[in-house]
């Protein structure tokens, strides 16, 4: 549940963090494997199932990949991770809106769910031919592997604190500032704008008793 914002109250950027796609295909490195927005919304409509079909070789021309299933994996409890990850792939597959939408829980066409960020890395590491969608230190405290994506200017970027702080710079904050800061950072233009972007919010007093 979330608290209910009082006319009194602010709603504040505090940090800016993102998501990645996070895989365990054996002989793929990780920052192999390419990924893009639609390709990932019909891995997880089901519409994608095995790690050679053509939508990912044609993303990834020089990988051998292999003729596996794709074990999906999802959050099951209602999270803000969800909540952008859904926001993001509405953003960029049409059959995704229309059909899933986005919320913190949504009706998933496929995969198998786990609680939290760590339920989530921790299937994709035991599960061979696996991928999931956690927040960024996730992937990295866990050594799990991650894919580039397709940010969209078409161009291939790796995620990375230079990529999450320009979709972050590329973001209209002028507009977002005049609507209590709401802001969705997922599918920001300019050059090298991580695609999954996110930012956490505070609740602070319009005009505090105690301005320090």
């Amino acid at each position: 549940s979330f608290p209910t914002r009082r006319s009194s109250d602010l709603q504040f950027p505090t940090v800016i963090g993102a998501e990645v796609m996070v895989y365990n295909v054996p002989g793929i490195a990780s920052g192999a494997l390419v990924l893009d927005g639609p390709t990932i919304a019909d891995i997880y409509m089901g519409k994608v199932g095995k790690w050679n079909d053509a939508a990912i070789k044609k993303l990834n021309p020089s990988l051998n990949l292999p003729d596996k299933p794709i074990f999906v994996v999802h959050r099951s409890d209602g999270s803000g991770t969800t909540f952008v990850f859904a926001t993001y792939l509405s953003r960029v597959s049409g059959e995704w809106k229309s059909r899933v939408g986005a919320a913190t829980s949504v009706d998933w066409p496929t995969g198998i769910g786990a609680k939290g960020n760590e339920g989530v890395a921790g299937n994709v590491a035991q599960s061979s031919g696996s991928i999931g969608y956690v927040e960024y230190a996730y992937a990295k405290q866990n050594h799990l592997k991650y894919a580039r994506m397709i940010d969209k200017n078409g161009k291939t970027i790796s995620p990375s604190i230079e990529t999450f702080k320009a979709a972050a710079a590329n973001a209209d904050w002028d507009a977002a500032g005049k609507q209590n800061f709401y802001l969705i950072l997922v599918d920001q233009p300019g050059d090298n704008s991580w695609p999954i972007t996110a930012t956490t919010y505070i609740l602070m007093y319009k005009n505090p008793a105690d301005p320090a």
